[in-house]
């Protein structure tokens, strides 16, 4: 069947984020990034997901390697999903801060959109910059107008039976959770192409 988009190129989602997006201890094909690969094929979206996700990635290190993500994948929309490893290392948060903005900034000068991925940190981090630290997200978001995922791990965070034995990466059966946290607020930015 030949539908109205059937040649045109698709449209290009890119995941900017760390070993929670990457698939980290997960088989092939089993992490939300690949389940939401799966889910637009069998929608029939003719949009391409692309992992630019990196193990260990620090919202540093993936400001200086976006220019070429950016310029070799083209993407139409870019979720972030950053920061954990920033305040697993007790990086400054107004770094982070800061970073997260200059991410954002450069995908929509590229011409994309930007879905921030909210997180937080174990209790073990201290109050105060554990506050910090979630505050950050809702606070870049609505400076800069994105859309976002409250919280990453919601539905999962409390259930120690979602995580691998590292008690750190949510294991197979988180994914389809993960996805859906996503999902609810990528939906918006796929359906509105402008």
């Amino acid at each position: 069947m030949i539908t109205a988009h059937s040649y045109a190129a698709p449209r290009v989602v890119m995941v900017l984020g760390d070993s929670l997006s990457a698939g980290y201890g997960l088989a092939r094909g089993e992490g939300w990034v690949d389940l939401l690969q799966t889910r637009l094929n069998e929608r029939n979206t003719n949009v391409r997901v692309v992992n630019a996700s990196i193990s260990g990635d620090t919202t540093d290190g993936a400001l200086t390697r976006l220019p070429a993500a950016l310029q070799t994948h083209r993407p139409n929309i870019v979720i972030v999903e950053l920061g954990a490893n920033d305040g697993l290392r007790g990086q400054p948060i107004a770094k982070m801060h800061g970073n997260l903005i200059a991410i954002a900034n450069q995908c929509r000068r590229a011409g994309a959109k930007v879905l921030m991925v909210g997180m937080q940190l174990p209790p073990n981090y201290g109050p105060a910059y554990t506050e910090q630290f979630a505050r950050t997200y809702p606070t870049v978001s609505e400076h800069l107008k994105l859309q976002l995922v409250p919280f990453f791990f919601a539905g999962i965070a409390d259930n120690r039976s979602y995580f691998q034995a590292d008690q750190l990466h949510p294991n197979a059966k988180a994914q389809p959770i993960l996805l859906e946290n996503v999902w609810a607020e990528l939906q918006p930015l796929l359906t509105n192409p402008n």
